[in-house]
């Protein structure tokens, strides 16, 4: 699984950081979505997903490899 940020659509909603936190972060300026972990955390791969599909603007797009 690759994870890819279009950080020009992120609104700064907050739905990835509540649904995977260790996964993805929000920069503290403007709130923008940024990637904590390159590699998925073990047990994890439904939360990531589930943060990519909560996200309003599709600014999280996972490539299942």
């Amino acid at each position: 699984m690759r994870i890819i940020i279009h950080a020009d659509k992120c609104i700064a909603a907050g739905h990835c950081v509540t649904a995977a936190a260790d996964v993805f972060g929000q920069d503290e300026d403007e709130g923008i979505v940024f990637l904590i972990a390159e590699t998925v955390p073990p047990g994890r791969l439904e939360a990531t997903r589930n943060a990519a599909r909560r996200c309003p603007t599709a600014a999280i797009e996972i490539v299942e490899d």
